[in-house]
């Protein structure tokens, strides 16, 4: 079998998935997927990659390969235990020094607001990893809110994490408080969601702005981020911009951190 069949593969706990080129035969998707299993104790259900993330919700496209008939995960990072199904739900393991990164920046006492919280892996890891007071969890998808339940249990952080499930432009208003951290780790989409950040910001909250560009285009991302803030009539100072991955050939998610001033 020639090395070349495949792209990649991304382990996420129990399962593997695996991305093909499209000229691969099904024999021998088959062969490489066996070899996974054999070669790793721990993976029980190889997938291969479909298609793209597809939508609004960033929904993995996959077909099942081999080994054990099942699309939920069991993963663990950072001393935290989720699950969730890859077909229903959106989960970036890249993410994990990212998440790591933020909870180590929270101080004692702060409320967090975390927007786009999928399963709740950065609400988890902030509440388990820190000593914020409460993270307040806010996420669109309702098969996504089920297992960010489940993982808030199975994490034991009921008296810690709140679930504020549901379209953030609806939810910002019914939120009686104002944060002293909004955490975006947005999916691509066209709208920044600055205004309902801004609104749910006071003096001295810190803002972490995650968007999708070119290598040499965090200058406009920056650029964006001020307009906004004038636009809503907020002083801000950006503290740090910072290279959280590649997504794609010359593509990268930049972090921008900034200041309510």
């Amino acid at each position: 079998m020639k090395k070349d069949i495949f792209r990649a593969y991304d382990i996420l706990g129990n399962l593997a998935i695996v991305k093909f080129s499209d000229k691969v035969k099904l024999k021998d998707k088959k062969k490489f997927a066996d070899k996974i299993l054999k070669n790793n104790k721990s993976i029980k259900t190889i997938l291969e990659k479909t298609g793209k993330f597809k939508g609004r919700l960033r929904i993995m496209q996959t077909k099942y390969l081999l080994g054990e008939k099942t699309k939920e995960v069991l993963y663990r990072e950072n001393g935290c235990s989720f699950r969730f199904s890859i077909d229903e739900t959106y989960f970036s393991p890249r993410l994990s020094n990212e998440r790591k990164e933020i909870a180590s920046m929270i101080k004692k006492n702060n409320s967090v607001l975390v927007m786009f919280a999928g399963v709740a892996p950065f609400s988890i890891i902030i509440a388990k990893n820190s000593k914020a007071k409460k993270v307040v969890s806010n996420e669109i998808n309702r098969k996504a809110n089920k297992y960010a339940q489940l993982n808030i249990e199975l994490n034991k952080l009921k008296n810690k994490v709140e679930l504020a499930s549901g379209d953030i432009k609806k939810v910002a208003p019914k939120l009686k408080e104002k944060f002293d951290v909004i955490v975006m780790p947005r999916p691509q989409l066209k709208n920044s969601f600055l205004e309902q950040a801004f609104k749910l910001s006071k003096k001295g909250t810190r803002i972490y702005y995650y968007d999708f560009c070119k290598i040499d285009e965090v200058p406009r991302i920056e650029e964006k981020i001020k307009k906004e803030a004038k636009k809503f009539r907020k002083k801000i100072k950006i503290l740090n911009s910072k290279i959280a991955g590649e997504v794609g050939p010359y593509k990268i998610r930049v972090r921008v951190d900034l200041l309510i001033d």
